[in-house]
C-alpha cells in the first residue's frame, strides 16, 4: 500500500465499515481523503474480512491484518490450516482425490475450520508462495491420441471455424499436460464444458465431439412465448392497474406484477431479454407501449368478446388515418451497392400534402379508403356513410378507432344515434352501427397501424412522385392488390406474401401494430 493515510483515519474508516452503510463522499470530505482512496481501502477490508473472518471483532487484529502488506497472520484457525495442506498434496494426484474431498476431510477433523471457498483460496495462496505446483489429475488427460485422430485435430486447430478449433486445443492440449485452468482461460469456456469433452472424447471418440445440439423443447418454447405473450400484456397496460405506484414500468415493478398475476415468478434478467427478443425496450414503453386509461381491460375485454363472438352477419373494421404526408422524395431502405451512399435532398419544395382514410374489416382483410384534406368528424361521418353503403346487407357492424378528439365527437356519437334509429334503417337498408373504441394511446392495438406500416414501407420509403394524383395511383393500386390477394386467399396472415407488414393482421392485446418510424 503506497504513501498509507494515518492510523487515526484508519481507525475511523474501520468504525465506518463495521456499522455497515454510510455516506462514502461525506466520509471522505470528513477525513480528507480522496474518494478513490476511501474505495481502495474498503477493499482491503473486505478482502481481510472474507480470509480472515475471527480479527473482524478485534480492531487491534484487524488493523494488525491491514498494516502487514499481504503477510499472513498467524492465527490458530489459519495455522492449522497450513500445517494440513502438505498431507493433502501427494493425494491430490491420485484419479479417486480432488480438493473438495480434501475440505471434507479438512472439516470431518476441524468442525469450526474455514469454508470450502476460503479452504480453495488459502490453498492457492500457499501452494504458490511455496512453489508447489499446481496438481493435474490423469482423469483429465488424455493419454494417446491415434494417428486418424491426430490428423483430424490438426486440422480443426487450423481452421476458422471456433466451435472446432476450441475442441481440438482442448483434446490436443489436454494430451501435453495442460492444466483445465489454463485450457478454461484459453478457449474462454467453463470448467465443466472442458471436462465434458475430454470424457466425451476418451469414451466415445472424435466424433461425438461434433454431434449436433439436443433437439428443441417445442414444450419449453411454448412456455417461454407464453411468458413473452403475458409480458407484453402487462406492458400495455399501466402499472398503477396492478396496484403498483408507478408511472412506468420497471424490471423489479414488472416482475412483481407478473407473480401477483399469474402466481408465477420470473426473474428480473429474463424480463429484459424476454423484452429485448420482442423488440422493446423500457424506455420505449414509457412512449409507445403503455395506455394510461384507467378503462384499459374494460375496452379491451370488450372487443375481445366481440371478435371472439363474431357472427358471419357482422363486420368488425379498425380504422385510421395516414398522414398528412408530403409527397416529395423520401428516404428508406434499399438494396445498395457496397461503397455507394444513397442520398436525398434535406430541403425541398412539397408538391402537396395527402391524408389517407381508410378502414380494414378482420374477418376479411379488406381495406376501404379514400383520401381527405383534413382530419376531422365530417371524414369520419363520409367514413360512416360509405361503409353503410359498401355493407348494407350486413346485420351488424363494429367501428373501432383510438381516442382521437374528432372520433369521439358529439356530432359522431349523434350520427350514429341516427343511423342506428330503426326508421333510418328500414329506409336505407342499413345495418347496426356499434362503436368498440380502443383504450387511449393504444395504437399498439389498431389493426390497421400494421397496414400502413407496411405501406409505407413499400411505396411511401425511396418514393419521387411527380404529383399528388401519381402518389394517389400507387396507394390505391397496393391496396386494390392487397384486398384481391385476401380474397383469393382467405386466410390472415397479410405478411406471409407482402412480407412488409410488422405483425399479422389480427386483433391480439400482444400486437405492436404500429412502428414509430414508419411516419
Amino acid at each position: 500500500m503506497q504513501k498509507r493515510i494515518s492510523t487515526t483515519k484508519i481507525k475511523i474508516l474501520i468504525s465506518l465499515y463495521k456499522q455497515g452503510s454510510f455516506n462514502k463522499v461525506q466520509a471522505a470530505k470528513t477525513l480528507i481523503i480522496a474518494r478513490s482512496t476511501l474505495r481502495k481501502y474498503l477493499r482491503d477490508f473486505e478482502s481481510i474480512t472474507y480470509l480472515y473472518p475471527e480479527v473482524i471483532q478485534d480492531d487491534t487484529a484487524f488493523l494488525k491484518a491491514l498494516l502487514s502488506k499481504g503477510q499472513r497472520l498467524k492465527a490458530p484457525k489459519y495455522t492449522t490450516l497450513v500445517e494440513f495442506f502438505p498431507l493433502i498434496t501427494n493425494k491430490l494426484e491420485k484419479d479417486d482425490f480432488n480438493i473438495k474431498m480434501a475440505w471434507k476431510k479438512y472439516r470431518h477433523d476441524f468442525q469450526n475450520g474455514y469454508g470450502y471457498s476460503q479452504f480453495t483460496v488459502h490453498y492457492k495462496v500457499w501452494r504458490e508462495s511455496n512453489g508447489v505446483p499446481e496438481v493435474f489429475s490423469r482423469k483429465w488427460k488424455i493419454e494417446s491420441i491415434p494417428s486418424d485422430d491426430m490428423s483430424i485435430l490438426q486440422k480443426w486447430r487450423r481452421s476458422t471455424d471456433r466451435r472446432k478449433w476450441e475442441r481440438a486445443v482442448v483434446i490436443l492440449e489436454s494430451r501435453e499436460g495442460c492444466h483445465i485452468s489454463h485450457l478454461v482461460a484459453k478457449i474462454e469456456r467453463s470448467r465443466p464444458k472442458v471436462k465434458e469433452w475430454i470424457i466425451l472424447y476418451k469414451t466415445e471418440g472424435l466424433e461425438a465431439l461434433l454431434k449436433k445440439k439436443k433437439p428443441v423443447d417445442e414444450e419449453m418454447i411454448q412456455r417461454i412465448d407464453a411468458k413473452k405473450g403475458r409480458l407484453i400484456k402487462l406492458i400495455h397496460e399501466t402499472p398503477h392497474l396492478s396496484g403498483i405506484n408507478r408511472t412506468s414500468w420497471s424490471l423489479k415493478s414488472l416482475a412483481q406484477a407478473y407473480q401477483q398475476k399469474y402466481g408465477e415468478s420470473i426473474s428480473k434478467t429474463m424480463i429484459s431479454t424476454y423484452v429485448k427478443t420482442e423488440g422493446y425496450s423500457i424506455k420505449k414503453a414509457k412512449k409507445v407501449l403503455t395506455s394510461p386509461d384507467p378503462g384499459y381491460r374494460e375496452k379491451l375485454i370488450k372487443i375481445t368478446n366481440i371478435l371472439s363472438h363474431l357472427q358471419v352477419k357482422e363486420k368488425f373494421f379498425s380504422i385510421d388515418e395516414y398522414g398528412p404526408f408530403s409527397v416529395k422524395i423520401q428516404g428508406g431502405k434499399a438494396l445498395t451497392r457496397k461503397g455507394d451512399t444513397r442520398t436525398y435532398p434535406q430541403y425541398q419544395k412539397s408538391k402537396g400534402r395527402l391524408i389517407c382514410t381508410a378502414a380494414l374489416e378482420l374477418s376479411t382483410n379488406q381495406i376501404i379508403h379514400f383520401y381527405s384534406t383534413t382530419k376531422d368528424t365530417k371524414e369520419m361521418i363520409k367514413l360512416l356513410e360509405v361503409l353503410l353503403k359498401e355493407y348494407s346487407e350486413e346485420d351488424r357492424i363494429y367501428l373501432s378507432w383510438d381516442a382521437a378528439s374528432w372520433h369521439v365527437s358529439k356530432e359522431l356519437y349523434d350520427k350514429v344515434g341516427e343511423v342506428n334509429n330503426s326508421d333510418y334503417r328500414d329506409q336505407h337498408k342499413t345495418p347496426i352501427v356499434e362503436l368498440a373504441p380502443l383504450p387511449v394511446s393504444a395504437q399498439f392495438l389498431n389493426v390497421i397501424e400494421s397496414v400502413f406500416s407496411g405501406m409505407a414501407k413499400a411505396i411511401i420509403h425511396n418514393s419521387d412522385y411527380q404529383s399528388i394524383d401519381e402518389c394517389k395511383s400507387a396507394i390505391d393500386l397496393y391496396f386494390q392488390e392487397r384486398n384481391e390477394y385476401f380474397s383469393r386467399h382467405h386466410k390472415r396472415a397479410g405478411n406471409k406474401i407482402w412480407g412488409k407488414e410488422i405483425v399479422k393482421p389480427v386483433f391480439s392485446e400482444t400486437n405492436n401494430c404500429k412502428d414509430p418510424n414508419w411516419r
